[in-house]
């Protein structure tokens, strides 16, 4: 008996399939009992004048439920003993994840340019200095002698208005002002001091955490990893990369597929990747001088076939 293993759902509907035989002996013995009338049982009695049917334990024999307590009791208890063996033969399983050799290698075909943050235009040039140019002796011509004119007014002395102005033309209005600069992008780094790690694993020694959450991180690929049915059927076997940022808060955004092997392959890890912000538990975030950043993270998944 020691060999004997049930799961749970198989131990669910044995005790399911014990309820419905129980009722059904219910039901069964209570139709027998009502199939015997009492018109029927008195008219068995009527040619029996010198036996009386109150000298038994019940009125009529017949219909004695006593009379099958003993199938009863071993029906129960045969019933209770097997419900105890499965009980105690009830076993759980573990899902046993394949992990392949070498998960988190990357192919040497794949080359990953990092990424390049803006830079701001360089400044303009400045103006070149102003050319002085030495005149020549020729050119300069000679002052001229000034005449001096007697200014003095007298009463006989005529004065004319002097003319008016013309007038001034207004001056242009003053440029537009320069654009706003652009919005400053935030750099997404490709190697930081401290790279983003699986949960499920802070509380171990810090020396253990990177090799702890990568076994983890592989778990969860390869125990939800489905292998695409036209990959199985035609044989692609291979590995995809898929490549995302771990945000500031944990969150895995902006997956893509850099490397595809077709047959839906591609399809299927990112679809794993995605599953990874339905976790309980988000990702622990890079941090670069003590300070969270956001990391881009290089993931392989291998399909092999067994």
């Amino acid at each position: 008996m020691s060999d004997i293993a049930v799961t749970g759902s198989t131990l669910v509907g044995l005790l399911f399939g014990f309820l419905l035989l129980v009722v059904g002996l219910i039901f069964l013995i209570k139709g027998r009992f009502k199939s015997s009338g009492n018109s029927d049982l008195q008219e068995a009695y009527a040619n029996q004048p010198n036996k009386s049917p109150l000298t038994g334990r019940t009125k009529y024999p017949q219909v004695d439920a006593f009379s099958m307590s003993g199938t009863f009791f071993n029906t129960g208890l045969l019933i209770a003993l097997a419900i105890t063996i499965l009980a105690f033969s009830w076993t759980t399983y573990e899902d046993v994840v394949i992990i392949p050799d070498g998960a988190l290698e990357l192919d040497d075909d794949i080359e990953v340019e990092p990424p390049r943050t803006a830079e701001p235009p360089p400044p303009p040039p400045p103006p070149p200095p102003p050319v002085i140019e030495e005149v020549p002796e020729e050119e300069i011509e000679e002052e001229e002698e000034i005449e001096f004119v007697d200014q003095s007014v007298e009463e006989e002395t005529v004065v004319e208005a002097p003319p008016e102005p013309e007038p001034v033309e207004a001056p242009p209005p003053p440029p537009p002002p320069p654009p706003p600069p652009a919005p400053e992008v935030e750099e997404i780094f490709t190697v930081v001091e401290e790279m983003p790690r699986f949960p499920g694993c802070e509380d171990k020694p810090k020396a253990e955490r990177k090799a702890c959450a990568d076994q983890k991180m592989l778990q969860f690929i390869y125990k939800n990893i489905k292998y695409p049915a036209i990959a199985r059927e035609n044989g692609v076997e291979g590995s995809v990369v898929i490549r995302f940022y771990v945000d500031k808060d944990g969150s895995v955004k902006e997956p893509q597929i850099l490397k595809d092997i077709g047959a839906g392959t591609g399809s299927e890890a990112m679809r794993v990747v995605k599953m990874m912000n339905s976790m309980g538990e988000k990702w622990t975030p890079g941090k670069q001088r003590g300070k969270a950043v956001k990391v881009y993270f290089n993931l392989p998944v291998k399909f092999r076939l067994e």
